[in-house]
């Protein structure tokens, strides 16, 4: 099978691992030890922010800084409900009431005219997400938080070398928040980062990661846990150095799988739009006017011959029991169109040239 997604994982990972070990020096009171404090700052270099502040995990870089931004118990949060659900649990972990708004349905992000449309006297901040690697279009959703003095928190999970209007995530956000799953372009097996210019933001996130805390045992407000270890600010400074080499490997493979399914009339394939580069996380192609049970079958076979294809946000997180629940039905038909169209391909950096070839041709046969 080839897989949807790999870990990209050498012997410079392993010995940069064992090194840490070697040292008894695991994790750090505050978060910031040195193994840590170098990752951030080589983040932060790549990110081309003033501030990174490593996390546990993706969903804590979400919760910290949304809490630093200021979101608290009444705000509405505008996000979209096609996402990953961590998404809109950091909005409610944080005190916010999410309100799901539709998606452009080119580019699977969120839409500014819908996100305009649900600005109310309550509303706080805007949580796009950078979706399958593609970039939301930040500049019109920055127009918007200005005119009506909203925060962005930008879901950068999956955005890993993603560029808009010769920019990195973050540039026209508060804070940008990045996953380090196993998964993704780059990995700290789990992890995530938040990135900031706001010096503000910065500091409480920090005190977020380590219990309300700039000193220890001093807790000046509600905090958690998220420290990132030792061991993987380890991995993720040996994965900084190879992630422009595995995203170029993704922008060939991308490129070449288009090519060969640009034949067919029956699928959308993903495009950049101008002035903007796609991370590649995900190759995801849409059946033009097709249904789930079409789609469903399409996978069924593709995994028949081997091809590990994924259908990602089938259940968008307005549509999830706690969620329609907690906070009612919303009518959003681009999303649930989406949602029954969309299949994603591997082409991720130990995808050869010839098993792109393959992955290809066996979707047109298919077809």
């Amino acid at each position: 099978m080839i897989p949807i997604n790999l870990p990209q994982i050498g012997e410079e990972e392993i010995d940069a691992v064992v090194k840490v070990m070697r040292t008894c020096m695991l994790t750090s009171g505050l978060g910031a030890g040195p193994m840590v404090t170098q990752f951030e700052k080589d983040f932060a270099k790549f990110a081309g922010a003033k501030h990174a502040i490593a996390v546990n995990t993706g969903t804590a870089a979400l919760h910290a800084a949304i809490a630093a931004a200021g979101v608290t118990a009444g705000d509405e949060v505008i996000l979209p409900s096609f996402t990953f659900v961590a998404t809109a649990e950091a909005v409610i972990l944080a005190g916010g009431k999410p309100i799901f708004v539709d998606i452009n349905p080119e580019t699977y992000n969120i839409s500014s005219e819908e996100v305009d449309k649900a600005i109310t006297r309550k509303t706080k901040a805007i949580v796009p997400v950078d979706l399958y690697g593609l970039s939301a279009d930040m500049k019109p959703l920055r127009e918007i938080a200005n005119k009506h003095n909203l925060v962005i928190v930008e879901d950068a999970a999956q955005a890993h070398g993603t560029v808009y209007k010769g920019k990195p995530p973050g540039a026209f956000s508060e804070a940008a928040c990045w996953s380090l799953y196993a998964s993704k372009n780059m990995t700290t097996g789990e992890g995530g980062i938040v990135t900031t210019d706001d010096d503000r933001v910065a500091e409480v996130t920090k005190m977020v990661r380590t219990h309300g805390e700039r000193a220890k045992y001093a807790s000046e407000m509600l905090g958690t846990n998220y420290r990132m270890s030792e061991i993987q600010a380890a991995i993720g400074s040996v994965q900084m150095q190879k992630l422009p080499s595995f995203i170029a490997k993704r922008r060939a493979n991308a490129e070449r799988l288009t090519k060969i399914l640009s034949e067919s009339q029956r699928i959308c394939l993903p495009s950049e739009p101008e002035g903007g580069k796609h991370s590649w996380y995900l190759y995801t192609a849409r059946l033009y006017n097709g249904e789930l049970n079409e789609r469903d079958k399409l996978l069924d076979e593709l995994h028949k011959k081997g091809i590990g294809s994924e259908a990602y946000y089938v259940n968008p997180v307005h549509t999830m029991p706690f969620y329609r629940k907690s906070f009612g039905t919303r009518k959003l038909p681009e999303t649930t169109k989406a949602a029954k169209q969309v299949f994603s391909l591997p082409i991720h950096p130990r995808v050869t040239e010839e098993q792109i070839d393959f992955i290809g041709k066996t979707v047109l046969q298919l077809l």
